[in-house]
């Protein structure tokens, strides 16, 4: 017994020794690291040790304010430290222009977290793989393909019938209630997020497919749950991304949750993949054409993606992990980030009933009370248009976009910029500033209608001063989809209700952080039918 307490005591003594010196190692080379970097003319700002740096990190709930304070005591670029990792944040229009423009091949890698990687099959899709010829083949088939106007066009009836089940189903639920504006209080943001969830499953697997062996009864449902688990993980600081010596020990478990959805998503796309190989699909008397790509009238996505998979040319061809990440990236971006801009936007509406009148008024006048919205109908909609731009300008999802990450040592402003620093742009800070914008503070729509500025403010990316979607090759490769999602659902939605807060509710428009920025209270309201035909609703 003795001789087993001293090995026992002899092995613990060797762990602690080991830790002591990975920890002393690791301290002294991020000292070194910090010290020649510190020769360089970087950027102003904190010093601080390691963990300090990190603080500012946990304790925040709204990082994009604490970097607009900082900001004002440093400047429109700044350095951060979290943990041995370099961060520098940008907020001027020009610096902007600098990093994804100027300089957009230095800055165009990215600095993935622990979740991304895991639930992106190694960082195999387009918004988190690092800059190369496999990225640039990825987002030329992705745009190319998926998100032309012939492919989203032919999807169209796909979306149209569950935003057109959603109104229906909540006009049938309080039928007796609803007409007279005394309805059942609705959480707009859950209503969205069903209604969007549903939408990209039919926009992806088409018609419904028989998952009950893998213990699935209802995906739609189970596609909310996980990557509304998704996208917590994303948004929730991981201590091993900021010190990756201690990625291995998972403290947060992030990284197994995170395993968790990877594995229930490739097996949910593995069981759908053979049901449609093994199966002859017939849409409207068409049989499905093989490799041709552009024959693909009336295709939902997993078609077009399967037929990526399967084709032998290498230049048109994705890989399984490649395949699963764009799904994810389908998914993500056309639920979540759709859903929290369809809530601000109802939120702002009904902080502001005159402006709301107007978007009433301009689709009795482009849509008619005697018809339903479709998606034609949307370039007509030009003060609706403006009022979601104004919504991206105040509330943009993302206000710090996805971070970039230097590639190769440069500078921005006069400032050296070492090899793999992080680069983060503040556009919630350049959407609000003054010196930019007259009354930023002010919800005003009626300032994307001037004369020029319809154009001047688009999602292109190309004006500086305005950036929801990113700039430069990094931009956000999914704008066609988001914009006629985000339109159709709204138009739709405030074409078939008037949508009033409970009695003695406040509008509450305070932000909950994270990799969306959300509203940190769900708005809630109560729906009455605006369309005299009941017809309609059905």
């Amino acid at each position: 017994m003795a001789l087993w307490v001293d090995d026992a005591s002899r092995k613990e003594t060797a762990i602690i020794t080991c830790l002591v010196a990975v920890v002393a190692v690791v301290y002294f080379a991020w000292n070194v690291n910090k010290s020649s970097k510190a020769n360089a003319k970087l950027p102003p700002g904190q010093r601080g040790l390691p963990v300090v740096g990190y603080l500012p990190f946990l304790g925040t709930t709204d990082l994009h304010k604490t970097f607009n304070d900082l900001s004002g005591v440093y400047g429109p670029i700044f350095k951060l430290w979290f943990g041995n990792k370099l961060c520098v944040v940008v907020s001027s229009p020009s610096l902007v222009k600098q990093v994804v423009h100027d300089q957009d091949l230095t800055f165009s890698n990215r600095s993935p977290s622990i979740a991304g990687l895991v639930t992106t099959y190694g960082g195999n899709d387009i918004a988190l793989s690092n800059y190369g010829s496999q990225w640039r083949k990825l987002r030329k088939l992705f745009v190319g393909k998926l998100m032309s106007n012939t492919s989203l066009d032919a999807c169209y009836a796909l979306r149209k019938q569950e935003v057109k089940n959603t109104i229906r189903d909540l006009y049938n639920s309080d039928r007796d209630n609803i007409g007279n504006g005394s309805g059942n209080p609705i959480d707009i943001g859950e209503l969205s997020n069903s209604t969007l969830v549903c939408v990209m499953k039919n926009m992806l697997w088409g018609e419904a497919l028989e998952l009950r062996e893998k213990g699935i009864t209802n995906l739609g449902a189970e596609l909310k749950f996980k990557f509304a688990e998704f996208m917590v993980l994303l948004g929730t600081p991981n201590i091993s991304d900021i010190f990756p010596v201690l990625s291995w020990l998972d403290i947060q478990g992030i990284e197994r949750r995170a395993q968790k959805i990877s594995l229930w998503l490739e097996d949910v796309i593995n069981s759908t993949v053979e049901q449609y190989r093994n199966k002859d699909f017939v849409i409207e008397g068409e049989e499905r054409a093989g490799n041709n790509i552009e024959g693909s009238r009336n295709k939902d996505f997993l078609q077009l993606l399967l037929e990526l998979q399967d084709n032998e040319d290498s230049a048109n061809s994705i890989s399984m992990n490649q395949f699963k990440a764009l799904l994810v990236d389908i998914i993500t971006g056309g639920t979540d980030t759709t859903t929290t801009m369809v809530e601000w936007t109802m939120a702002e509406l009904m902080q502001h009933p005159l402006v709301t009148k107007k978007v009433h008024e301009e689709l009795a006048e482009v849509v008619g009370m005697d018809s339903c919205v479709e998606e034609f109908h949307l370039p007509k909609l030009k003060y609706l248009d403006a009022v979601v731009k104004e919504t991206f300008r105040l509330h943009p999802a993302q206000p710090l976009l996805v971070p970039h990450r230097a590639s190769e040592s440069s500078s921005i402003g006069g400032y050296t910029i070492p090899k793999d620093t992080t680069l983060m742009l503040n556009v919630w800070a350049i959407h609000r500033d003054p010196r930019l914008w007259d009354n930023p503070l002010e919800f005003r729509p009626e300032r994307f209608l001037n004369d020029g500025i319809a154009s001047k403010f688009d999602y292109s990316g190309k004006n500086f001063q305005y950036l929801p979607f990113g700039s430069g090759r990094r931009k956000c490769a999914g704008i066609a989809l988001a914009e006629r999602l985000l339109m159709f659902v709204l138009a739709s939605f405030l074409h078939s209700f008037e949508w009033k807060l409970p009695v003695g509710t406040k509008l509450d428009l305070s932000e909950k952080y994270g990799f969306v920025t959300k509203k940190k209270e769900p708005l809630v309201a109560i729906p009455t039918p605006r369309l005299p035909n009941s017809e309609l609703y059905q």
